[in-house]
């Protein structure tokens, strides 16, 4: 891993919990020459990027472009890896950002992103591949969550981010039973 001030190792963390790993609002404090300072440096390293802002969504700007636009700043996967954190959002996020056209041809299957073993995301997916799948109640058992933690687990995370396919039936003393097919 490479030497992070605290600011950067700040900056890249609080990034890494926000949707779309968007590294604004930088930390209190810190603005002016110092902000520039600070992400100039960690863009020339490749840590964060510079993308259009989503003004639609309240993105807040990292700097204004003249034509009533702006941009923000994203971590990188490579900022993502220099804090020991799995990349798994940021490739798709980036690349949804920039807009540019696949290369790849139509008929390759899209590449699952990796799971990080260990976590309770990767107990809930080994519980769903099972054959007899799981209810919410062995999800809640398992995680010690609550239950509509695990249901948006299932819906929000699995299904949407990771892309998922997730099946639902209703089964005699079980409950919904919820798959991955």
């Amino acid at each position: 891993m490479p030497k992070l001030t605290d600011t950067q190792s700040l900056i890249l963390s609080r990034a890494a919990t926000r949707p779309g790993n968007l590294a604004m609002p930088l930390p209190e404090g810190l603005h002016g020459a110092a902000a520039n300072v600070a992400v100039t440096r960690m863009v020339e390293r490749g840590w964060l990027e510079e993308v259009d802002a989503d003004i639609r969504k309240g993105e807040p700007l990292w700097r204004e472009t003249g034509d009533g636009h702006g941009t923000t700043l994203i971590v990188t996967e490579v900022g993502l890896d220099a804090i020991g954190i799995e990349p798994v959002v940021a490739k798709a996020t980036s690349g949804a950002r920039k807009a540019k056209p696949d290369p790849a041809p139509m008929s390759e299957a899209p590449k699952s992103p990796a799971i990080r073993a260990g976590t309770k995301q990767a107990q809930i997916i080994a519980l769903l591949q099972r054959p007899e799948g799981a209810s919410i109640g062995e999800i809640v058992a398992a995680t010690g969550w609550q239950a509509h933690s695990a249901r948006g687990m299932i819906s929000g995370a699995l299904k949407k981010k990771l892309g998922l396919v997730i099946t639902s039936a209703k089964e005699a003393g079980r409950g919904t039973v919820h798959r991955i097919t």
